[in-house]
């Protein structure tokens, strides 16, 4: 790879991937839908075998306290306390975001107010495939228990014995998941969107999976309410000399190695610190377990880019809103006033990505595909609703009657005006 100036880079390439406008693709999410729709568990079964070659009828769609219950004894006991201190980090973190209802009385006998109810019924999605993510569990679940929701319903997609990974079990079972199915893909989001016999129908589904995933949700969104569209991961790093290539390099690849479609970026004004750490990713990749993904993403969609100084690097992250921005700079707090665009920031050598991923406490589902720009990380109030209340008093109506009316009638709804007028004294 060779380093590139900001003015000669083609920002489209890495900035505009498809994240589901495929016709084909949204046609066959359709269908997929569409079964489960009309034909409930019997679609599920039927999908489940030709996707994931497995019998739900034999390994059976939910999850049983047996099959937890074995989970538990296949793991070992750092995990557990590893998952247990990622729950507890989290739980903190996302307590702090909790709001509570509110009214405001006012001296004409008015009361307005605004109640704040947690979902009663959510579903979160957690990936199979090339990789598991028990963390994935735990950053959907936990925010959900914080809020109060009282019914979490997991599905992911089962492996060739018909079970989920004994990590994923454990981590739903500690983060507080009261169901689990084993579904995956578009015909998961249809179940949780649509309901089956088996699996009632939720509020809204959270969690990010594959692009059937994606267009499913996106599908469904107006049934039940989403969380967003997410797309492939990215990292953005604006670094300066005091940063180190060996460590760049090594975050670089820890969201090249995702997926094929991960963008892994680096800006510098140090045309040096740039060539190093390109010159040290493809050290680090020959040993990497997942070369063939990792490698090619960094070449699809990495980029090593030189600008004039670190303000330009700024204004290039700010536009292109990443997932994840690293500030390895010598004073990166200095510079966390300038950030506008950015799903999560992680300030100076010792705040790795990673460490949000995991264990720090805020979460890991974040906006992508530079929708960073108006949307936020998951948190509590995903998982919440506000209801407006309206205590009118009678001085109140009887004051303002004329100007509602009026109001009223300037839209052309004269009914709207007379429901007012006959409390009018």
């Amino acid at each position: 790879m060779r380093i590139e100036k900001l003015a000669d880079m083609n920002l489209e390439r890495l900035t505009r991937k498809s994240y589901g406008n495929d016709a084909e693709l949204e046609q066959r999410v359709s269908d997929i839908l569409r079964r489960v729709r009309q034909e409930g568990d019997e679609a599920l079964y039927q999908l489940t075998e030709k996707f994931d070659r497995v019998n739900l009828r034999k390994a059976g769609l939910r999850v049983s306290p047996q099959e937890i219950e074995y989970a538990y004894a296949q793991v070992d006991d750092q995990f557990l306390a590893t998952v247990r201190q990622a729950k507890e980090n989290i739980y903190t973190y996302h307590e702090k975001q909790k709001r509570t209802s509110w009214f405001d009385a006012k001296e004409d006998g008015t009361v307005l107010g605004q109640l704040i109810l947690p979902l009663k019924r959510v579903g979160i999605y957690v990936p199979g495939g090339t990789a598991a993510y028990p963390s994935s569990v735990l950053m959907n679940a936990v925010p959900a228990v914080v809020a109060g929701v009282e019914e979490i319903v997991m599905v992911s997609p089962p492996r060739a014995d018909g079970t989920l990974l004994p990590e994923v079990l454990v981590a739903a079972a500690e983060a507080g998941v009261t169901e689990i199915y084993k579904v995956g893909g578009a015909q998961g989001i249809a179940a949780l969107a649509y309901g089956t016999k088996e699996i009632a129908q939720v509020d809204k589904i959270t969690g990010p999976g594959n692009i059937y995933v994606t267009l499913a949700k996106k599908q469904v969104f107006g049934t039940v309410d989403i969380d967003m569209l997410a797309g492939p991961s990215e990292i953005l790093i604006l670094a300066d000399e005091t940063a180190r290539p060996e460590e760049l390099a090594a975050d670089l690849l820890s969201q090249a190695e995702h997926d094929r479609l991960a963008s892994a970026i680096l800006v510098s004004p140090d045309r040096a610190l740039l060539e190093k750490t390109v010159e040290e990713v493809e050290r680090q990749l020959a040993d990497l377990p997942r070369v063939e993904i990792a490698r090619s993403a960094w070449k699809q969609y990495g980029a090593a880019i030189l600008v004039k100084d670190l303000d330009e690097g700024m204004a290039l992250a700010n536009k292109i809103a990443p997932e994840h921005f690293e500030l390895v700079v010598a004073e990166p707090f200095c510079w966390l006033g300038r950030v506008r665009n950015a799903g999560a920031v992680f300030l100076g050598r010792f705040s790795p990505e990673p460490v949000g991923d995991y264990f720090a406490g805020p979460n890991h589902v974040l906006p992508t595909g530079g929708t960073a720009r108006f949307y936020s990380p998951l948190n509590v109030d995903t998982f919440m609703k506000k209801v407006s209340v309206i205590n009118y008093s009678e001085n109140a109506l009887n004051r303002d009657a004329e100007s509602i009316a009026h109001f009223a009638r300037r839209e052309g709804l004269e009914a709207h005006a007379r429901a007012v007028e006959a409390r009018k004294k």
